[in-house]
């Protein structure tokens, strides 16, 4: 007696589910296999710089990839924090560091897009000192303040600059970051005038606002969003709508009505000018698969940011663009630093 056709059914669907479980499962464990070597690179632990202290979103992003490279790589990866000059002193020293794959920048737009039209002497050319490997992330910069600031609004914040020209600081993680030329083109296009503090990463600045030693913050979303999350920030605005996770519904400075208040952050790793093509095909291998790991992808988002982990070729013509743009926007704004 034949059995009943919901019952063949079933059996069918268990077989399916089986087998799908089975590739899944095949395909996960391949996953977290390490990649092959290439002509035995990698041998030794990389050493990924971030050129900014510890707690803010470079060296965040820095820690979350570096964790999971052993997993991809099958060698650890030591965060190594050098911060000072706006990102010039950790940039400058993987500049000149041998260019053999185990020494990677973490970098951002600031640094190599801003830093060497506003600074008279970065120390650094980021075309001719550097390779891209791979563009993590793209995001807005976020304006804060703490919870228990006076102002609800950007426009309140605003009202009381105009009127009391200097009289409020704002805070970023150092001369020249994109966070300091918002602050330049505020002052410029919309005479919002806030006095400059700057600081060496984002981390210091961050202590400070919630210390109430400064009145505003601008600076990466993903150096503020877990403080925005619990409530010790408050957001006023975005400076694009490329906006995640507690962000969303934050205005941008186009939504309310500043002119040239685009502005758009990334971070991305480098590898010294010379590493050979091979080894920055691996290291690009190996980055973006941490990159698409779901939990990174999450812990991303959750920052503000979306996930972009292109090629080195799609990287480089990035960076030629931004290069072309902020070098241009500095040289108009009058903003230099000695």
């Amino acid at each position: 007696m034949s059995r009943p056709m919901s019952s063949r059914l079933s059996s069918r669907l268990a077989q399916y589910l089986v087998a799908v479980c089975a590739v899944t499962l095949s395909t996960a464990a391949a996953a977290q296999q390490p990649l092959a070597p290439v002509n035995g690179f990698p041998s030794q632990p990389l050493r990924i710089v971030s050129p900014f202290p510890a707690g803010g979103g470079n060296d965040a992003v820095t820690r979350v990839v570096a964790t999971r490279l052993s997993q991809v790589l099958g060698q650890s990866a030591v965060t190594d924090n050098r911060g000072g000059a706006g990102g010039n002193i950790g940039t400058r020293y993987v500049a000149e560091a041998k260019p053999d794959g185990y020494t990677v920048l973490t970098s951002q737009v600031s640094i190599m897009a801003v830093n060497p039209t506003l600074y008279r002497a970065p120390g650094f050319d980021p075309v001719r000192q550097f390779i891209p490997v791979t563009q993590i992330n793209a995001a807005p910069l976020a304006i804060v303040v703490s919870a228990n600031a006076p102002w609800k609004t950007f426009e309140e914040l605003a009202t009381q600059a105009k009127a009391q020209p200097n009289r409020i600081t704002f805070a970023t993680p150092g001369n020249g970051t994109l966070s300091h030329l918002v602050g330049v083109v505020l002052d410029k296009d919309s005479q919002v005038s806030l006095q400059h503090v700057p600081y060496k990463g984002a981390g210091p600045a961050i202590n400070d606002l919630l210390g109430g030693q400064v009145d505003v913050l601008i600076t990466s979303t993903s150096s503020v969003s877990g403080f925005i999350q619990t409530g010790r920030m408050r957001a006023l605005a975005v400076t694009s709508p490329r906006r995640l996770g507690v962000f969303t519904k934050v205005p941008t400075l186009e939504e309310l009505g500043y002119r040239n208040a685009r502005f758009e952050d990334w971070y991305g790793f480098f590898v010294p000018a010379g590493t050979s093509p091979e080894r920055v095909a691996l290291l690009n291998r190996a980055i973006v698969q941490v990159l698409q790991m779901p939990e990174v992808v999450k812990t991303i988002n959750e920052g503000g940011s979306d996930v972009v982990a292109n090629s080195p070729e799609a990287f480089a013509a990035q960076m030629k663009q931004d290069i072309a743009r902020w070098s241009q926007i500095v040289k108009l704004s009058g903003a230099h630093v000695d």
